[in-house]
């Protein structure tokens, strides 16, 4: 109940900080005027607010404390810069919620999450001036060990920069919290993922790409990747409350925020980024105000107006009518304005930072709890539209029309769609399993998506504006679909659009049928283990002997006995999928994985040949029809299980994920 009235305070809010502007009418004069036409009655127009520290500082203050506290959250920081300036920049909350230590803006660090990237992109850039870095040259001859190329092409800055290098997802080393982080080198030479798309194709965000990035970083300047960005970034706009060193200088450790999973409840400890140039900073929001300037400054000191202007400039992509990535930064356009933007999240703190380039604005917020039921996403949200639509509002606010083609569209979204950013070689591929998102209809043939809903949790109401392009009829949200050869090939939405397409799954892994028939067989397995227990202690409570002999009493054990180990095994890796978001288990459960995957070989196959050969001796032999039909559901179960085990990677060797 306390998730569903979270969603709808969310909703509320988006509807509040926007308001309603009242119209008044002149009133008919009573009297006409001999000889003089009366001028038509008009109606003034309502005021814009216009962005200054007053009007921004009332609106934040409508806002952000309610939100906060409905949403559990601790603190956070609010900043908005205009034309060279900071506008306002506001603490909200606490820093240490035990020591009642409030929010500063000028010098509490907050952990920005993956929005550090953008000071790693920054860096390439610079280098690239410098004539030290190109963006369209193999990494290769950058580094000291080799990237293999896929389907015969090499991987660029550019590719890693828009995020289609093509690497699978990795999660394990992503995040630690008391082991010392590895050098940075190390880090990406342990592990180079699987490359899974041809580069320049799919987009599909990677942390390793950008941590490779750094890499080159660090090897082509010739010096720590954190010395490079404090000389190079931090020093050169006095940023003071920035590092990226882990763990935190001693003369910062006194301004860090505390990250909570609730503001409500206890301090956590401190995230150590393993793939440091991902996301490792720590900045107060007053020194990421002099970021943001720089950049809307066409570079500032960082960079020359034309290597600015080519790192914010939108690159090719394959659904166009939705935000693109620039060179490191992505596109959020609203109401006909473009930012350029980039958000980012660890366990606790979380952040967006967005930059209007033509418009000479930018507005950045971080927040350290993780809140109730993910509210800091909902937030973070109805800042940037509710900003938007107050400050940059559209020139034509007429409501979308929808064409005739919608329905027709609407069916060749239906279906099992895939996230291009994936894990593919390890185990937790059978994530993919679980989370695989499927579109359907609703009652007036509109896509409904279950990733796709409304602030307020409930489904977004999406109508056809232009061929295969949808928008929110009461929002900004925007889906956007690829056809080749009259089918719709992959889509996207919104925020993601930039860097997460999803493609058609296919048919073999389709989790639409494979679920319902993973499941199935579990029931029959199940139901097979338990019928040997079951079945003695009834045969002990009657007196009955088993009427099996030979080759069929011990095919009958053995069955049962594997059943039950396909059991173990499957609740074992129920408990490690469960687990990977627990990164400080990352490590120590290997022995349970390296067992579970001896064990499931063994298990899966074992079970599935037992199946074959326990069906072969039922029905040669004088079995009745339940025990025929039963041998056929319990081979048809084994095989399913085989199946999953096979093409999830359960059957596999290695922890690494």
């Amino acid at each position: 109940m306390w998730k569903r009235s979270l969603r709808m305070l969310a909703a509320g809010l988006l509807a509040v900080a926007i308001g309603v502007p009242a119209f008044t009418q002149a009133p008919t004069p009573l009297t006409p005027i001999a000889q003089t036409q009366a001028p038509p009655a008009t109606s003034p127009q309502p005021t814009r607010p216009v962005l200054t520290k007053a009007d921004a500082d009332a609106w934040l203050d409508g806002f952000m404390p309610y939100a906060l506290a409905r949403g559990d959250v601790a603190g956070a920081v609010v900043v908005v810069v205009k034309d060279g300036q900071v506008v306002t920049q506001r603490g909200f909350g606490y820093a240490d919620v035990a020591k009642r230590k409030p929010v500063d803006p000028a010098t509490t660090l907050f952990r920005p999450g993956s929005t550090s990237k953008l000071y790693t992109w920054t860096a390439v850039m610079q280098l690239v001036e410098a004539g030290k870095l190109n963006l369209d040259a193999d990494v290769n001859q950058y580094l000291d060990f080799k990237i293999p190329p896929f389907e015969g092409k090499p991987v660029t800055l550019r590719n890693i920069m828009t995020h289609t290098a093509g690497f699978e997802e990795i999660i394990k080393g992503l995040l630690t919290f008391d082991k010392p982080v590895p050098a940075l080198g190390a880090v990406v030479k342990h592990r180079v993922p699987e490359r899974i798309y041809a580069p320049g194709t799919t987009p599909a965000y990677s942390n390793y790409a950008t941590a490779l990035a750094g890499y080159i970083v660090e090897r082509v300047a010739g010096v720590p990747f954190d010395d490079y960005v404090e000389r190079n970034i931090f020093g050169r706009l006095g940023m003071q409350y920035a590092s990226f060193r882990q763990p935190l200088p001693a003369r910062l450790k006194p301004h860090m925020s505390q990250g909570y999973l609730l503001g409500s409840g206890p301090a956590q400890k401190y995230e150590l980024i393993g793939m440091a140039p991902a996301g490792a900073s720590a900045i107060s929001g007053g020194d990421m105000a002099k970021f943001m300037i720089a950049h809307l400054n066409n570079g500032g000191p960082l960079l020359s107006p034309a290597t600015a202007q080519l790192m914010h400039a939108p690159q090719p992509s394959a659904i166009p009518a939705v935000n693109t990535m620039a060179l490191g930064f992505y596109e959020q356009r609203i109401n006909g304005h473009r930012a350029i933007a980039h958000g980012g999240d660890t366990v606790y703190f979380h952040s967006d930072l967005w930059i209007f380039p033509q418009d000479n604005i930018g507005l950045y917020v971080s927040m350290n709890s993780d809140g109730k039921d993910g509210v800091t996403r909902v937030l973070r949200g109805a800042l940037f539209e509710q900003f938007a639509d107050r400050y940059l509002p559209a020139a034509n606010d007429a409501p979308p029309v929808e064409l005739p083609t919608a329905k027709e569209h609407a069916k060749l979204l239906v279906g099992t769609w895939t996230n291009s950013r994936r894990i593919d070689s390890s185990f937790a591929k059978v994530i993919g399993l679980i989370g695989d998102t499927k579109i359907g209809l609703d009652a007036d043939g509109r896509p409904v998506i279950p990733a796709l809903t409304s602030p307020g949790g409930a489904p977004r109401k999406l109508i056809e504006v232009a061929p295969f392009v949808w928008q929110d009829a009461y929002g900004h949200e925007r889906l956007a679909a690829q056809v080749i050869d009259g089918n719709v090939a992959r889509w996207s939405f919104g925020e993601v659009s930039p860097f997460m397409i999803w493609y058609r799954t296919p048919a073999a892994l389709d989790s639409g049928w494979l679920m319902p028939a993973l499941l199935f067989g579990i029931a029959i397995v199940l139901l097979t283990a338990l019928a040997w227990p079951v079945g003695w202690f009834a045969r002990r409570r009657y007196g009955v002997q088993l009427a099996l002999q030979g080759e069929a009493l011990r095919t009958y054990r053995a069955v049962r006995g594997f059943a039950w180990l396909v059991l173990a095994v499957l609740i074992g890796w129920a408990l490690i999928i469960t687990g990977l978001e627990d990164f400080e288990s990352h490590g120590s459960t290997d022995w349970l994985i390296l067992v579970l995957q001896v064990a499931g070989t063994l298990a899966f196959f074992g079970l599935f040949g037992l199946a074959l050969w326990n069906a072969w001796l039922v029905w040669r032999g004088k079995r009745g029809w339940f025990a025929k039909l039963w041998s056929v559901l319990l081979v048809l179960a084994a095989f399913i299980i085989l199946w999953v085990g096979l093409v999830y990677k359960l059957i596999s060797f290695g922890t690494e994920f």
